[in-house]
């Protein structure tokens, strides 16, 4: 595990957010615009600098590898702009499991450079990943062509890093528990996402033996395929951190739990996890696995600006997705 303590203030619409205990798996609920999804990229941009800093040929400094990790996932006009409205001053400290810390800060006139940034972390090797709400499978070319030719705003960072990491290059045996975890995928999906050397594309090789073009196979596959196939090329090991936007998009209910146990799987190898949801699914599911295994499963609930705490080893979180379940079937009875 990677992430211990986290305090952001002022990240967009995040005023204040500050979790003391961070766990394996990690859970942001709460409405459109609150400030899921920044909470998630901003924790990816800092971790993801960092693993970038000093790794093979790369010769940028930490500083400018984060403003511009921050500059291309959000891409606002300046990162000054992520600074929340009407404040003076953004700021972040991460702690790892480690002790190691990273701190940075700096206004809403900053244009190119930050100028505040501490940093204790040691070398990394393990790679993090990004997983948006759309699938990428079917558009991986056309993501690093953009990148790699108009270098302009359209898809930002994560979507690019992805692209990358989505490589069919498959290097030696995995680890029994990756092994078992595609297993999984690959019976909840009746097949698996393969790459055609004759074809030179991606393709879905479906029980029956039959093959498919990507391009017609439904986006709730190609989405999990995604886990499948970075799993395979040994992209992601045990000490990667996963940050998935809205697991529950394009997914029937079924394929919602069946990722869930997954996850669960993958956390306890020391894969951390940090989920946004809309979902009573995903929601529901992990306070099951939370009750059944006695683990902890923070949850951060956001409601305007104001973020509280929980954990799903102790209780369902009050919000407003539970909340409209509820609602939903008091309607029913009362038919």
């Amino acid at each position: 595990m990677f992430f211990s303590k986290v305090t952001l203030n002022n990240v967009g619409p995040i005023k204040h957010f500050e979790c003391g205990q961070v766990g394996t798996i990690n859970l942001a609920i709460g409405p459109n615009g609150c400030g899921k999804t920044f909470l998630l990229k901003c924790l990816y941009s800092s971790i993801r600098a960092v693993e970038q800093y000093k790794r093979g040929k790369e010769l940028r400094s930490l500083n400018e590898l984060l403003t511009d990790k921050l500059h291309w996932t959000f891409q606002p006009w300046t990162i000054g702009n992520i600074v929340s409205k009407g404040e003076r001053k953004l700021s972040v400290r991460i702690e790892s499991t480690e002790h190691e810390t990273l701190s940075y800060s700096f206004g809403p006139s900053t244009e190119k450079s930050i100028p505040n940034i501490e940093n204790s972390f040691s070398l990394r090797s393990d790679n993090s990943i990004f997983i948006p709400a759309k699938e990428i499978l079917s558009l991986r070319e056309l993501i690093l062509k953009s990148n790699a030719v108009d270098r302009d705003f359209g898809f930002d960072d994560t979507y690019v890093d992805l692209a990358k990491a989505l490589s069919p290059t498959t290097r030696g045996r995995n680890l029994k528990t990756f092994s078992d975890a595609r297993n999984i995928l690959g019976k909840a999906l009746h097949g698996k996402i393969e790459f055609d050397e004759g074809r030179q594309e991606w393709v879905f090789h479906d029980e029956q033996n039959q093959i498919h073009s990507v391009s017609v196979t439904s986006e709730g596959i190609k989405k999990l395929s995604i886990i499948d196939v970075l799993l395979g090329n040994h992209y992601l090991t045990r000490n990667s951190v996963i940050f998935i936007d809205e697991p529950e998009s394009a997914l029937h209910p079924a394929l919602i739990s069946r990722f869930m146990e997954i996850i669960y799987m993958l956390s306890e190898l020391g894969i951390q996890f940090f989920i946004a949801t809309h979902s009573y699914f995903v929601i529901k599911k992990l306070y099951i696995i939370a009750q059944k295994n006695h683990c902890s499963i923070p949850v951060f609930s956001f409601d305007g600006h104001e973020v509280t705490n929980g954990d799903l080893a102790k209780v369902m979180p009050k919000n407003d997705i539970i909340d409209e379940s509820v609602k939903l079937y008091e309607e029913e009875i009362n038919l």
